[in-house]
């Protein structure tokens, strides 16, 4: 006899979320940044930087002003995290090397991504040498990373250490400079994990499982997403993850839920603060809109005549609602918050909050409003801003 699935209200799932993704209740200091990345199991990583990049976005939208130099050490001091293909490429939790054992084999098997490599075998080797005699390198110190060409054009030396990386052979092990430092797997990842033991199937179960843990409520395509999984690869292991079968008021797809997130309290204190827009909670756009109501597109790539909210909106996220989003930029010590827009009066002094937050984080003395979509509420920000009343 099947159990029936458990009813959540769309309210109820909506806090699962924000709670699962360390963004309701009161948030684990002791366990800081490194306590962020294993909870959500991938921080994304984007070239972009505006306010910070986006990795270090994340931490702070959940901690708060945490410096960014804690931030970087957190990820890459010792033998704590790894850069490797989940969700996009990605800062994942060093115990999570074993999961991704599928993965490393798919591309041995594949040969190669989109580069092509005559005597690969050789060049490869030489980098594995050059590794091992002299530590650590960007691909710039292992012989050069560009032909001298556009930024796709790469060097037989940053082919063969891409095509390591993809096998497992050698491993991300910080970014300096926004490049890529590699390292030997033996000598960056414990010993204890250091291993592709885990059969295909094992592997899939549980990044599923951890995804419907940081994502604690998620229908079949979510949790595919999340790790960038196919739906028969989750379809396989779902009845094994220990998720739970659960129905959403609105959501037109089944879900499941984390057993642990069913069973905690979805109460406590919101936080008040912009979005990366590659931030956990929102990178599945489909899943933001069917949580939030919230559409939000990433215009960075968009020509500027066509954008509507910006470069690199921000969404604001107050009282567990996206209430708004703000496309900021810096000019020495101003934050300038170059379009505003916001869906009530409500949302004005959260947005003040988050913008006077996020300069202080930043080291900047002072925000600036270059425009709001909405005449009314620019006149309100920009009062409860001079009046710091926030």
């Amino acid at each position: 006899m099947t159990t029936p699935a458990l009813n959540l209200s769309a309210d109820e799932a909506r806090r699962i979320a924000l709670r699962a993704q360390g963004l309701l209740g009161a948030p684990d200091r002791a366990a800081g940044v490194r306590g962020v990345l294993r909870a959500l199991g991938a921080v994304q990583l984007d070239t972009i930087s505006v306010l910070a990049r986006s990795h270090e976005l994340v931490p702070y939208a959940r901690l708060g002003s945490v410096p960014r130099s804690t931030v970087e050490a957190a990820y890459w001091s010792g033998t704590t995290s790894f850069e490797y293909w989940s969700h996009a490429a990605c800062i994942l939790p060093i115990e999570e090397w074993p999961l991704f054992a599928f993965r490393r084999r798919e591309r041995r098997a594949a040969g190669r991504r989109w580069h092509t490599l005559p005597d690969a075998d050789a060049v490869c080797a030489r980098v594995l040498d050059h590794l091992r005699g002299e530590g650590p390198c960007t691909a710039s110190e292992l012989g050069g990373a560009k032909n001298g060409g556009e930024w796709w054009d790469w060097s037989e030396t940053k082919i063969a250490v891409e095509l390591l990386l993809d096998r497992g052979e050698v491993v991300c092990v910080e970014r300096r400079g926004w490049k890529r430092v590699y390292d030997l797997v033996e000598r960056a990842v414990p010993v204890g994990l250091r291993h592709d033991e885990l059969a295909d199937a094992e592997c899939l179960r549980q990044l599923v499982a951890q995804a419907g843990a940081a994502m604690g409520v998620a229908t079949r395509a979510d949790l595919a997403d999340y790790h960038r999984l196919k739906a028969a690869q989750v379809e396989s292991v779902l009845p094994d993850t220990g998720l739970v079968p659960v129905t959403v008021e609105g959501w037109e797809k089944a879900a499941w839920a984390d057993p642990g997130a069913l069973e905690a309290s979805a109460r406590g204190r919101h936080r008040t603060t912009l979005l990366s827009p590659f931030d956990s909670l929102i990178w599945d756009r489909p899943r933001t809109e069917r949580i939030f109501g919230f559409t939000h597109r990433l215009e960075a790539y968009v020509p500027r005549p066509r954008r509507v909210h910006g470069y690199f909106a921000m969404p604001l996220l107050a009282g567990g609602r996206l209430a708004g989003r703000v496309d900021p930029a810096r000019e020495g010590t101003a934050l300038v918050a170059r379009q505003v827009s916001m869906a009530d009066r409500s949302a004005v002094r959260p947005m003040a909050k988050a913008l006077a937050e996020a300069a202080s984080w930043v080291g900047c003395t002072e925000v600036r409003i270059e425009r709001c979509d909405d005449p009314e509420l620019s006149r309100e920000l920009r009062a409860v801003l001079r009046a710091g009343d926030h």
